[in-house]
């Protein structure tokens, strides 16, 4: 059998020459730089390894499942993972670690002490990690939540008069009237014998129908009759999560031969095509008439996102281009209607827990509506119920609907106890266990709105309450959701009393948001009317 080099020189029909020789000498001088510089790379990335492991062993370690696995496999979306995590904040109070098999370790942080040196980085300095949000680039592409780096800054900055009090208080009309569309459909229902409904379902699809209003000025009128957008929409989150629970599916190549990722490209040209013929018609109007008359033509209007992301302009008078719009509205839709639904659903299930706090938020509205014509929630009522407001946040504390965020520092990170998190390592930011964790809030696992009054609120810690995330990345339409949670909670109480069906166990399922086991239904009973 031939060596190597001569069957490699054979197949290039070298002769027996002294130029043979050079080229055998050549080859093998070629092929021994090669093998050493893999040597090399492989030594060092072996070096950096041990060296992070080395400087990682300050952050207590609970017992792997195995040397190969580590804790692979033992944090699970289930009721049981959710308690496994109450285990772990009770037993290590403020950080531990965590590995993903034997390579890739998670440095998870669960009080308001570890996780403030992190959050309240520059976003620069502590960007998002793409592990977990990868998977909805192909759908979101480079909008706030997943851009990084000066993009993210211009954007953040041209967005931000978009979540302005002038500009939301209109949207308002806008929530009060989905709001009714739901209920009016509830109404039917109940009266057809549907007297328990998935909350979860219910609203989302309201939350959508208000989001498609406020984006797009859109009426698809989802709420009554199938919307290929909106069906899109659902259909993309339910698969995003469903590929992040398989790993072989986790490499693009594989994903997009399977049956899911054929769906998932369908779902986003249904998705993208819609945004992109809003924002091409709105440029070629605003084209068309210029900036001075199309404002005019806006007068009595209601200003949607699409109009505050056409006329942003940046420091140097720069627009965003239509890419970048329909990025930010694409992900404005995808962020504002499953995290407010998931708010909402749960508020609704605590109350029925505990029908006295429900009784005496019914009460409060009643008083807010008592001299009103028309039952319609304002912009100046929301400041008017501070109960109803504690209800809310503790429903997000108790059960937040996003559970954890994860960043990925490129600096080191000094913790206040002197330890040091490396940098290149992936933090997760678990906001459910800061939120549960004994040693913050006592008695963790009770809903008591008490806690939120603004004498208990004194002493709390800035970053004890995070249901928005903190610092330079937190959510920047947080505003918008919690105005649309108030007017929701206050005219769904003032119209039905809610309960627990408990023929339905509630199992918590923690997915892009924090969902329930085969749904939360709750019984519905219409109330009267008022006058």
């Amino acid at each position: 059998m031939l060596p190597l080099t001569d069957w490699v020189l054979e197949l290039l029909s070298v002769e027996r020459t002294p130029f043979r020789a050079y080229a055998i000498s050549a080859l093998l001088l070629g092929l021994l730089v090669l093998l050493f510089r893999t040597l090399l790379q492989l030594g060092s990335s072996w070096r950096r390894y041990y060296e992070n492991c080395q400087r990682l062993r300050c952050f207590p370690e609970p017992p792997r499942r195995n040397w190969l696995l580590g804790h692979l496999g033992m944090a699970q979306n289930t009721e049981e993972g959710m308690q496994r995590v109450d285990e772990l904040v009770g037993c290590y109070s403020h950080s531990c670690l965590w590995w993903f098999g034997p390579w890739y370790p998670i440095v998870r942080l669960f009080h308001p002490e570890t996780v403030k040196p992190v959050l309240l980085q520059p976003a620069a300095v502590a960007p998002k990690d793409q592990l977990f949000y990868g998977f909805l680039k192909p759908w979101l592409g480079d909008g706030l939540l997943l851009s990084n780096g000066p993009k993210w800054g211009r954007h953040r900055r041209m967005l931000t008069p978009a979540f302005h009090f002038h500009i939301l208080k209109p949207y308002m009309k806008i929530f009060n009237q989905s709001t009714d569309i739901m209920h009016a459909k509830w109404r039917r229902l109940v009266v057809l014998g549907s007297t328990t409904l998935d909350m979860l379902e219910q609203i989302s699809l309201m939350t959508l129908d208000s989001l498609q209003k406020c984006v797009f000025s859109y009426n698809s009128n989802c709420q009554e009759k199938p919307s290929d957008y909106i069906a899109a929409i659902l259909e993309l989150s339910s698969l995003v999560v469903r590929r992040q629970h398989r790993l072989l599916l986790h490499c693009d190549l594989l994903y997009y031969l399977t049956p899911d990722g054929w769906r998932f490209w369908r779902a986003c040209d249904t998705v993208h095509r819609f945004t992109a013929d809003v924002v091409q018609q709105r440029r070629q109007a605003l084209s068309r008439l210029g900036r001075e008359a199309w404002l005019v033509s806006k007068q009595g209007k209601t200003v949607d996102f699409i109009d505050v992301l056409l006329l942003a302009k940046d420091e140097d008078g720069q627009d965003l281009s239509d890419e970048d719009i329909a990025a930010e509205a694409d992900t404005f839709m995808f962020e504002g209607h499953d995290t407010t639904a998931s708010g909402l659903s749960w508020v609704l299930y605590n109350l029925a827990r505990h029908p006295e706090y429900q009784e005496r938020c019914r009460e409060e509205i009643k008083d807010l509506m008592r001299d009103k014509e028309s039952e319609e929630i304002e912009w100046e009522d929301l400041s008017q119920m501070p109960f109803s407001t504690m209800c809310i946040k503790e429903s997000l504390r108790l059960h937040p609907p996003v559970t954890a965020v994860s960043r990925r520092c490129t600096e080191d990170i000094s913790m206040p106890d002197g330890r040091v998190l490396p940098k290149g390592n992936t933090c997760l930011i678990s906001i459910y266990g800061t939120h549960h964790n004994p040693a913050v809030w006592p008695e963790p696992e009770v809903y008591d709105p008490h806690r939120f009054d603004p004498e208990s609120s004194k002493n709390q810690h800035p970053l004890a309450f995070m249901p928005f995330s903190a610092g330079p990345r937190n959510c920047i339409g947080q505003n918008f959701a919690m105005a649309e949670m108030k007017v929701v909670l206050a005219l769904t109480l003032l119209r039905f009393a809610v309960r627990l069906d408990e023929n339905r166990p509630v199992r918590r399922k923690p997915e892009l948001i924090l969902r329930s086991e085969n749904g939360l239904w709750l019984q519905l009973e219409p109330l009267g009317s008022r006058r």
